[in-house]
């Protein structure tokens, strides 16, 4: 039975490595032990942050999956709160058995718990199946998002 939980410290090293675990998360990861400062610095930023939430999923007692949840205030549609979707990876040896679909399910019941009236996630246009995937869910593309490394 697939089960989710806030994220704990000892999920961290885990958690990188499904992060790391596709193409594109290969070549921007760092999964050596230990692991790098940074990454402590954000589990800490963010576990400590009332507005965001590190799911992970759970499947038996491994970490099958994980995504962060952001909620943000926003002034725009009447002071609506949103919910943003970030960083969501299920290992490889689970794609295409569900798991994605309930972690991202999970994430809009814990937004609607909050009273977020608008989720919203972007995907690498690298990743065309993870657009169908979402849509396939009830996510249109209605914008166009833009970033800006810095």
């Amino acid at each position: 039975m697939m089960i989710f939980r806030e994220a704990k410290r000892e999920d961290l090293e885990r958690i990188v490595q499904l992060l790391a675990d596709d193409v594109l998360g290969t070549g921007r990861e760092d999964v050596s032990s230990p692991l790098h400062q940074d990454y402590e610095e954000a589990f800490e930023a963010i576990s400590g942050d009332s507005h965001n939430e590190l799911i992970v999923a759970e499947w038996g007692e491994n970490v099958v999956g994980v995504c962060q949840l952001t909620y943000i205030p926003y002034l725009t549609h009447r002071g609506a709160w949103r919910a943003i979707i970030e960083g969501v990876r299920v290992a490889s040896e689970c794609r295409g058995e569900g798991f994605g679909e309930a972690l991202i399910k999970e994430a809009i019941v814990r937004a609607k718990a909050k009273g977020v009236r608008l989720v919203q996630l972007t995907t690498d246009k690298q990743r065309s199946q993870a657009k169908h995937f979402y849509e396939k869910i009830g996510f249109k593309a209605t914008h166009e998002g833009m970033k800006l490394k810095l």
